[in-house]
């Protein structure tokens, strides 16, 4: 379960920014919209937080920051090689941060433990980087790690077990020495490096998510019931949905003894297939024939469904492209509903859509803005900084400005 994401010196953010994600005392939808964490300090997290702002904003830049850092986890052991830079990008219109590092932190439960872990990096190497673990009200520090002139200066705790000089030395100025310990077995920090990479999925704007993860659960009647009930209940009037095996061919390099060859295998390939029904008779038909709308919900069910299966935190970027409200709405209830959200998976998404902003649909503390200043700096804020009424008329202040975040419209003039 996530808790909190912070950021610094990252693109359109300047400042320190916080994504908090522990719920406020506010007893309001509190059965349904907040997950038990089974710690006293802070006894429940939301479910799902959405966030607002105009265009250029930095609402994209925060989501992006969170896989940001789930990807610099991920691959600085293993893909990132010795000497490679990274396309970290700071902040660049202050020429106090242009050259300061990229800070990235972030909170989270794994097995019911507190754990934060943080790092700051340049594109060459990574300048600091600590855990935490709160196994009690004071935390311990697993780790720590900084940059002290050309090496490094590690502090260990007695807690930490392991070959730690092992893996001290072999961790490279530019990799993570959370990443190298993993890749090295290690059993305290394994989890804490698998839970940030596997329970982090990011859905980026603009982008088709693909629908062959979802066509993959087709190959199982369960999988296909549970895409048919999933497309029923989204009510798209399709009747069943069915996978077609067709031939197709893969191609391939393979490096043999004379070079580099191009092969190619000829391999099966599932393809979906969607019926439609009526009074008059029935049709079927493949998915490029369907709407963009059915096509986007489509690709969604696996990731939706792995993150509720799971417990995992869905982040995406515009969740309202080319979907109905009616149908965002649908899948913010699912995640809101503890039958089928029982291991608190959670949804963050960015959107457009103001009609979301129902004192029904979310809470206080789950709706966050964005917005920027006279700096040209992002700057993120939670609704519950205005206190506004139980029953306030959330849509209608957001568009009157009441809360910022809304773009400033000129006078439109065109030349004739």
């Amino acid at each position: 379960m996530l808790l909190e994401f912070r950021v610094k010196n990252y693109r359109s953010i300047r400042d320190e920014q916080a994504l908090n994600l522990v719920a406020s005392s506010d007893k309001e939808l509190a059965a349904t919209h907040l997950a038990p964490t089974g710690l006293k300090s802070l006894p429940s997290a939301v479910r799902s937080a959405v966030v607002y702002g105009p265009n250029a904003s930095g609402k994209s830049t925060l989501l992006q920051g969170l896989d940001y850092l789930r990807a610099v986890v991920a691959e600085s052991a293993t893909v990132i090689q010795p000497g490679q830079t990274y396309n970290v990008q700071p902040f660049r219109l202050d020429a106090a941060f242009a050259l300061q590092p990229s800070e990235f932190e972030i909170t989270f439960l794994l097995g019911g433990v507190r754990h934060q872990y943080a790092f700051s990096m340049t594109a060459q190497r990574i300048v600091s980087e600590s855990l935490l673990v709160y196994r009690s009200s004071k935390p311990t520090q697993l780790f720590s790690r900084r940059v002290d002139g050309d090496t490094y200066a590690y502090e260990f705790s007695a807690y930490l077990s392991g070959p730690r000089k092992l893996w001290q030395e072999s961790t490279r100025p530019n990799a993570l020495f959370l990443s190298t310990a993993a890749q090295l077995n290690s059993e305290q920090l394994g989890p804490v490096f698998h839970w940030i990479v596997r329970n982090i999925v990011f859905l980026p704007a603009g982008v088709r998510v693909s629908p062959d993860i979802t066509t993959a659960m087709l190959a199982t009647e369960e999988g296909r019931t549970t895409i048919r009930e999933f497309l029923s209940g989204a009510d798209i009037s399709i009747a069943d949905v069915q996978a077609i095996p067709r031939k197709g061919v893969r191609a391939q390099w393979v490096m043999s003894a004379t070079g580099l060859q191009a092969t190619q295998e000829e391999h099966e390939i599932l393809f979906p297939v969607f019926e439609h029904t009526t009074l008059h008779g029935s049709a079927k038909f493949e998915l490029h024939e369907e709407s963009e709308g059915t096509q986007r919900l489509y690709g969604l069910i696996a990731p939706v469904l792995d993150c509720l299966r799971d417990g995992r935190v869905l982040v995406v970027d515009e969740l309202e492209s080319s979907l109905h409200t009616l149908l965002v709405r649908r899948l913010m209830e699912m995640f809101h509903s503890p039958e089928l959200n029982p291991k608190g998976a959670q949804l963050i998404f960015t959107t457009h859509d103001t009609s979301l902003l129902d004192h029904h649909l979310l809470r206080r503390d789950q709706i966050w803005f964005t917005e920027k200043d006279t700096a040209q700096a992002t700057q993120l804020y939670p609704l519950s900084d205005f206190s506004p009424r139980k029953l306030e008329a959330l849509e209608r202040g957001y568009l009157a400005g009441r809360y910022g975040a809304v773009p400033f419209l000129g006078v439109l003039s065109v030349g004739l």
